[in-house]
């Protein structure tokens, strides 16, 4: 069975899923939150440059299309700091050629 593959809002890498963050705008609810949930969906890399690129360009909010509180961006960088390193690895250069 083939993984599912997503791509980074910030520097474009595709990768399984499971090797990125995911932020989810929660259904019917409209709250943001992290790596849980059923609603409209944003993935990032594990990486400190690829989350403050999001941030700086306000990606998150325009993608999921609603306003992104600043403890969230919190969050991310505490979750990041914690990030396993194999599935940092995991978006090395095994990606698939998906243009």
């Amino acid at each position: 069975m083939l993984p599912n593959y997503r791509r980074c809002i910030s520097c474009r890498k595709v990768a399984p899923k499971e090797a990125f963050l995911r932020v989810v705008r929660l259904y019917p609810s409209h709250e943001i939150a992290l790596n849980q949930g059923m609603g409209r969906s944003a993935y990032l890399c594990p990486e400190t440059g690829c989350l403050q690129i999001a941030r700086k360009k306000d990606r998150l909010s325009r993608v999921l299309k609603a306003p992104v509180p600043e403890s969230l961006y919190q969050a991310l960088t505490q979750q990041l700091e914690s990030y396993p390193l194999v599935k940092r690895q995991q978006l090395g250069n095994d990606r698939p050629a998906i243009e």
